[in-house]
């Protein structure tokens, strides 16, 4: 799978995790030289908090577009560091 924005690829795996319609990718997969933290976070009940980064390219910025989740709930410890995306990032094959 790959997530591409702006005309860029992004992140590149075989190896997503798909919960809930996301594709989430392995922290290792990600062009971490077009990632940046945000302070903003968010909580599921069962997942626990996620935080985000801004997705920058070509001097364009996509704030918040890809989340992960550091430090999850037991439920979800198999996405602990894995990005997903939204906000217009297309994820294809």
């Amino acid at each position: 799978m790959r997530a591409i924005w702006n005309d860029q690829v992004i992140a590149d795996s075989d190896t997503t995790i798909m919960i809930e319609n996301n594709h989430y990718f392995p922290p290792a997969s990600i062009k971490k030289s077009f990632f940046t933290p945000s302070d903003t976070t968010s909580s599921c009940p069962w997942k626990g908090e996620a935080s985000y980064f801004h997705i920058c390219v070509n001097g364009e910025t996509n704030k918040d577009a890809a989340w992960h989740y550091f430090q999850p709930k037991e439920a979800a410890i198999r996405i602990k560091g894995y990005i997903a995306f939204w906000k217009g990032v297309k994820i294809t094959r």
